[in-house]
């Protein structure tokens, strides 16, 4: 897989981009790579450690920029997640429908309707 776009930091085997930390070696096809939402998963990245040919010290100088890039997202706790079942505590809920667009021009001639521009 071709580099992010974003690149954050290189180093002599490894980047961290917009994707997480990308082998620089393109012939490897992404294989060795470590997406974003897997930066934290310690089996993982010592599986990828400890593969034959990795640099650990470039790895580890990664590992340690992507960490400070894309910190570990928090971790719920099971107790406020069982409060928020039983509707002790109030969770904000939030759609992922999209709202279907009303149009209220109903009975009204299209000519008389207030006109909206959008200025730049």
């Amino acid at each position: 897989m071709a580099l992010h776009r974003d690149i954050f930091w290189v180093g002599r085997q490894w980047a961290v981009t917009g994707a997480g930390i990308q082998a620089i070696d393109q012939r490897l096809r992404g294989v060795l790579d470590i997406e974003i939402a897997r930066l934290w998963d310690d089996d993982l990245v010592q599986s990828r450690r400890s593969k034959p040919g990795v640099n650990a010290a470039d790895f580890d100088k990664a590992l340690a920029v992507a960490r400070e890039r894309f910190p570990q997202p928090p971790e719920s706790n099971p107790l406020v997640a069982q409060l928020e079942a039983l509707g002790v505590i109030e969770a904000p809920v939030i759609s992922a429908a999209v709202p279907a667009m009303q149009l209220r021009a109903e009975g009204r001639l299209a000519r008389f309707l207030p006109q909206w521009r959008i200025r730049g």
